[in-house]
């Protein structure tokens, strides 16, 4: 990037410049960042992190041409709080986003205000998902136009600086256009964050016309979980409403089920039926995710970008495809737990790599303010992420975390049940603490759940079908992994829960 000239003829160098040649001690061009993430997109549904249900080939060009992360966690799988915690660096009990009925604490810092603070232009566009009050509109962005709340996938309202207005399109097309229509406008001697973020493959899956034909019905491979009995599960997980079977309905499938595939004797086949076509739509709406992402890595090659660009896929989290017999995510069960993660950065990130160290969405901040050559330990106090550039260029970091922290707020919420839970992912285990109470949290109910644990040894049971939380053979395992949490819990500065004394954390909305 070159600045304005000065009277000695040499390029004035902006703020940020200025950090990155400090930070990096060379010549080094301060990057762009394009921060590509969709809503609720599996990595088990692109064919890059070995897909059995569809082919992305759009989206494995930025792994093939940089990195991809096979460990990268949701902190809270739930959109929202996903969101704001990618933004400020910081866990739900910080930001304020415990639901997805909260709004975020404007006083936490992001990472739009801090690089826009040093020189970056900024744009978002697509989903904001962050609150509907005109305080929660999206700011320190030079230009923005989001969806209010979901949107809608065929002629969404949007709103931007000017107010609401209705685009006529298809919602992953319009995103697309519009990114790219600012990336041709914007000032080319500076560095920018531009933020693309698709509401897709959100549910209702409505895909667009020309997907329509692909992945018909019969021909998707199913999940080996799909008829999950959930034998050794917690109380709390067996009463989610998350079933395939039963719960998906003719409001998210388009079409009713069959009268013989009724009643509890025909589960299995009903499950089967509705699969097919949940899965269908689904992925005719990620393959607009695949053919726009393609689109736009074109652009940046037209523009003569690439080289210098960061450009990130991810999704806000993961997502049930079938997998034990669920759809949509907030359980801390891999599928919903894992987000999808591949990085290009042609001049600092190794080709064709992959990186199987544990990060999480509170990493995210600190990994770009230092792409940028800004520490976020000065400018962005409150983080508590760690930046994982150093495992991106493929070093190895001896210190670096081999465990993460997880915590679903939002208890018993009203349209699957899903409970409060929090635990702690390793390599190898996966400890879970239902512990039952939604402590006042917008969208919980007041229901209170006896507490109950769950741990899976992932090295034996990689599915995560079989709970070995009371084998007397696990009871080592689960003394050090409990140890192991309460260390995660204190480091965060989040309260585990010790009945109904316990007090909730001092959350914005109730200011």
């Amino acid at each position: 990037m070159t600045g304005k000239p000065t009277p000695s003829g040499h390029p004035q160098e902006s703020g940020v410049q200025i950090r990155s040649r400090l930070y990096y001690g060379g010549p080094m061009p301060t990057p762009n960042i394009v921060f590509v993430m969709s809503d609720d997109h599996a990595a088990h549904a692109i064919s890059a992190y070995g897909s059995k249900v569809n082919s992305t080939p759009h989206l494995d060009r930025i792994a093939r041409d940089g990195v991809r992360m096979d460990a990268t966690y949701c902190t809270n799988s739930i959109c929202s709080p996903s969101r704001a915690s990618i933004l400020t660096g910081t866990y739900s009990h910080v930001n304020g986003v415990a639901s997805i009925y909260t709004q975020t604490d404007y006083r936490v810092p992001t990472i739009a205000e801090v690089l826009q603070d040093a020189g970056y232009q900024t744009a978002l566009f697509g989903k904001w998902h962050l609150g509907q009050r005109p305080e929660a509109a999206p700011r320190h962005f030079d230009d923005w136009r989001v969806f209010p709340d979901q949107g809608e996938y065929v002629d969404p309202v949007m709103i931007g600086p000017d107010g609401p207005e209705t685009v006529p399109g298809y919602a992953t097309d319009i995103v697309t256009d519009q990114s790219i229509d600012w990336l041709r406008r914007r000032d080319p001697d500076r560095p920018f964050m531009l933020l693309v973020h698709h509401k897709a493959p959100h549910r209702p899956w409505v895909p667009d016309e020309k997907h329509k034909h692909l992945y018909p019905v019969g021909s998707i491979p199913e999940p080996s979980t799909l008829l999950d009995d959930y034998s050794t599960r917690s109380k709390a997980v067996r009463a989610v409403t998350m079933s395939v079977a039963d719960d998906l309905d003719e409001t998210e499938l388009g079409e009713p089920t069959p009268p013989e595939l009724e009643g509890p004797e025909n589960r299995d086949e009903r499950i089967r039926w509705k699969y097919q076509r949940y899965l269908r739509d689904y992925l005719q709406c990620v393959q607009s995710i695949d053919d726009n992402v393609g689109r736009l890595l074109d652009v940046l090659d037209e523009e003569g970008l690439s080289d210098n660009t960061v450009v990130v896929y991810t999704s806000d989290q993961g997502f049930f495809l079938g997998d034990h017999g669920w759809y949509d995510k907030r359980l801390m069960f891999d599928q919903s737990l894992q987000m999808p993660m591949m990085i290009r950065w042609p001049s600092v990130i190794p080709a064709g790599t992959t990186c199987d160290d544990i990060v999480t969405n509170v990493d995210f901040a600190a990994t770009f303010l230092e792409m940028a050559g800004v520490a976020a330990a000065e400018v962005l106090p409150t983080s508590q992420g760690r930046s994982f550039l150093p495992l991106l260029r493929g070093e190895k970091v001896a210190d670096w975390p081999t465990a993460m922290y997880y915590r679903y707020w939002e208890h018993d919420d009203p349209n699957h049940h899903a409970p409060a839970h929090y635990g702690v992912r390793t390599k190898d285990h996966k400890l879970i603490h239902y512990y039952g109470a939604g402590m006042g949290v917008p969208g919980s109910s007041d229901r209170v759940f006896d507490p109950e644990w769950e741990l899976y040894d992932l090295r034996k049971d990689p599915e995560e079908l079989l709970n070995v939380a009371d084998d007397p053979s696990y009871a080592e395992t689960r003394a050090a992994l409990t140890a192991q949490l309460a260390e995660l819990q204190q480091h965060y500065a989040d309260l585990p829960y010790e009945g109904p004394s316990t007090p909730a954390p001092t959350w914005p909305w109730t200011d």
